[in-house]
């Protein structure tokens, strides 16, 4: 196995340096820009990553705006991107980084590992990126191309298997350890497919491959989830008033989504009746309620089966922010779940 892994180094970074894409955190090597890029990259494609990262570099284009942005603001730039305590922790980081290492991002792993969000691999992607640091980054699309090129049948869903892969990783990085990091990445995002579809004809290691020569790609990397999800169904409300103002509020500081805005919603689904005396109890009088329509948003171990209904209400109340679509474009993030329901 390890004579294998010798052999992907060389093709490998040479493959990187003649087709690696031209992506904006790479005309730089700005540990700011790979530090943004990656935790955007977590769960979330390349393709619909280079637009937010434009937007939120271009709102707050280094580590001291960053620290002091109003939390609102930086959920409305993160606003699409989902799981948003990664944006807060981003703050958290930056705070962290002014307070602690005098405004300038830390130069070594063990230093960037301490910081809010980041994580074994992301760590080692800006220190290897960013600094040369000879260290492993392993993330899935790496566990991917090694499991394939070794042969690995072990579950790449564990922690242990991670830690496995990147131990032997280690010994086999060039003096270009960011280069190679890179090139392993890029291998998983456009050659190395998940899912059973490879496109090995184009892959540079494809002869040191054990899953490529036995026709092993449909069955490694192997992926076995230990946690069952959960199924939660939410009636949800698009109300407006005789302005054709919205009613949005803010959802609590902990558990899900904490501290973002939300279209007005209940647990359950309910009966016609039911939903215009649930509106009577909001102190609301409803001059119409229609169905509009139904959705289903996927969180980590979570999914929401959503019914909204359209309600016009004879005038607002205080129990509710009412705000007009611009204003809501501009200033007020709502989840991606939500904003399902109003396109």
């Amino acid at each position: 196995m390890q004579n294998e892994l010798k052999n992907i180094t060389e093709p490998l970074v040479q493959w990187f340096a003649d087709n690696k894409r031209a992506l904006p955190w790479r005309q730089d090597r700005r540990p700011y820009h790979v530090w943004i890029s990656e935790i955007m990259l977590q769960q979330t494609r390349i393709e619909a990553v280079v637009r937010y990262y434009e937007r939120f570099t271009q709102a707050l284009p280094d580590i001291a705006s960053l620290s002091r942005v109003d939390d609102d603001v930086l959920m409305k730039l993160w606003e699409g991107l989902g799981y948003y305590s990664r944006a807060r922790n981003l703050k958290k980081a930056a705070q962290s980084i002014m307070n602690d290492f005098g405004g300038e991002f830390p130069k070594r792993y063990a230093q960037i590992v301490t910081l809010a969000g980041i994580g074994e691999y992301t760590a080692g992607a800006i220190a290897s990126i960013c600094f040369n640091e000879k260290v492993t980054a392993v993330d899935g699309n790496v566990l991917r191309v090694i499991t394939r090129v070794i042969g690995d049948r072990s579950n790449v869903l564990l922690p242990d298997t991670k830690k496995r892969i990147a131990a032997m990783l280690l010994p086999i990085l060039p003096e270009q350890a960011g280069e190679f990091n890179e090139a392993l990445m890029e291998l998983g995002e456009v050659v190395c497919l998940p899912n059973g579809a490879p496109d090995c004809e184009r892959c540079p290691i494809r002869q040191h491959c054990t899953a490529y020569r036995e026709h092993l790609t449909a069955q490694i990397p192997v992926r076995i989830r230990q946690m069952k999800r959960k199924h939660a169904e939410k009636t949800v409300f698009l109300i407006t008033d005789a302005n054709g103002r919205l009613a949005i509020e803010k959802r609590p500081d902990t558990g899900l989504l904490p501290g973002l805005y939300q279209l007005p919603n209940i647990d359950g689904y309910y009966s016609q009746k039911e939903l215009y005396k649930l509106l009577g109890d909001w102190g609301l009088t409803a001059i119409s309620l229609e169905f509009s329509k139904e959705a289903k948003h996927v969180f980590t171990h979570i999914d929401w089966y959503m019914k909204a209904y359209r309600v016009t209400a004879e005038q607002p109340n205080e129990r509710f922010l009412w705000v007009t679509k611009d204003e809501l474009r501009s200033a007020y993030p709502l989840p991606t779940a939500f904003l399902k329901l109003l396109r």
